[in-house]
């Protein structure tokens, strides 16, 4: 069972293998793959009913009698894989990430991850991937995404999601297994979780460049107290009660 994340907003359009073929004429595929019989042996391709990219042939035990192949090269390997299970934890208060993702320089990364991080870098309109995991009852604080959309897919527990809009309105909602969630770029949003269990996510953001973000208790530490104190309508001393944003 795959996830599967893709990036374009518009209808997806795929064409597979099976598809190309067929819609080949037949004399020009038979110059092109130039098989034993030519066009008579293309002739012997019967188009299917159902998507053989979805469906498996009842008979795939007959068709297929050797599905192995050779391991290429780490270089290559890794410009394609990630193993984001294995990779490192970032703690947060509440809970953690892990990341599949660019960093300016490789910073922090190992020889692997550079590899993966670099091949996110140089094509356009790819993805971060991150998993989320919210300890039971714990907090991802309000923050927003200054170059990436975000979604999400609930994969356990359940939880609940907010989306602080430029009107000043929050649209709150309750998220469970199965469940994908939407945050558009610049949108501020939380996520809490309300279960005995954690709450797991994998999250896909819309950028292969490093992820910009700003956490609530990072802005309100980058905004001067004098400047809350107009705002809020509280004496400048009382922002000092709100703790430093941990690195």
């Amino acid at each position: 069972v795959f996830l599967l994340f893709f990036t374009t907003h518009e209808e997806l359009q795929t064409l597979d293998v099976d598809d190309a073929f067929f819609s080949t004429p037949e004399d020009i595929a038979a110059r092109a793959l130039k098989p034993q019989g030519g066009v008579n042996f293309i002739r012997t391709f019967k188009k299917q009913v159902e998507d053989q990219a979805v469906n498996l042939p009842p008979n795939l035990d007959e068709l297929v009698q050797n599905a192995t192949y050779v391991q290429s090269p780490d270089n290559l390997v890794w410009r394609y894989f990630y193993n984001l299970k294995g990779s490192a934890e970032y703690p947060f208060p509440g809970g953690l990430f892990q990341w599949a993702r660019y960093r300016i320089n490789g910073t922090g990364l190992n020889e692997t991850e550079k590899i993966f991080s670099e091949s996110l870098n140089k094509h356009e309109n790819t993805l971060t991937l991150a998993t989320l995991r919210i300890f039971s009852n714990g907090l991802g604080q309000p923050h927003y995404h200054f170059n990436a959309n975000e979604m999400g897919y609930v994969i356990s527990g359940c939880g609940q999601a907010g989306v602080i809009l430029s009107s000043g309105v929050t649209a709150r909602f309750n998220i469970d297994i199965g469940d994908v969630i939407f945050f558009p770029v610049g949108t501020q949003h939380y996520i809490k979780s309300v279960c005995e269990e954690d709450l797991v996510l994998i999250l896909a953001y819309s950028t292969g460049n490093q992820l910009e973000t700003l956490r609530m208790n990072a802005y309100f530490h980058g905004t001067a107290d004098h400047i809350l104190a107009q705002l809020f309508f509280k004496e400048q001393a009382e922002f000092k009660k709100f703790p430093k944003a941990a690195k």
